[in-house]
């Protein structure tokens, strides 16, 4: 079993930035990639980024190119979100989220989420 706890969200004005960290704990030896997603309301759940747990390899969406990074420390079994430029449509419950290493896609572990709400 993997922990994962979401911390540094908050209300920021837009064109503020934010930076999300992710504290996983357990079994982190089992994990091969994590990931931010976000929830806004009525809103589909949606992937942000993923960053693969040992090569380091990351993915975007399109909305947060340029705009986001996602990174990881693996001696501190900890991964983040730097989010610049914030928009009003960034609000949302950010999610940290976990895949299993014998899983190839979908994540198997999630935190509990942190608010991000983006003033204009």
């Amino acid at each position: 079993q993997v922990q994962l706890v979401e911390s540094g969200g908050g209300l920021v004005q837009a064109g503020e930035s934010l930076r999300l960290s992710c504290a996983a704990s357990g079994s982190t030896f089992n994990i091969n990639a994590i990931a931010w997603h976000r929830q806004a309301p009525g809103k589909e759940r949606d992937l942000v980024a993923q960053i693969t747990w040992h090569a380091g390899r990351t993915y975007y969406a399109d909305s947060v190119k340029g705009r986001f990074t996602i990174s990881r420390d693996n001696a501190k079994n900890a991964a983040y979100l730097q989010m610049n430029s914030l928009r009003p449509d960034d609000t949302a419950v950010y999610y940290c989220a976990a895949r299993r290493a014998d899983r190839s896609y979908g994540y198997d572990y999630w935190g509990q989420g942190t608010q991000v709400t983006v003033s204009s």
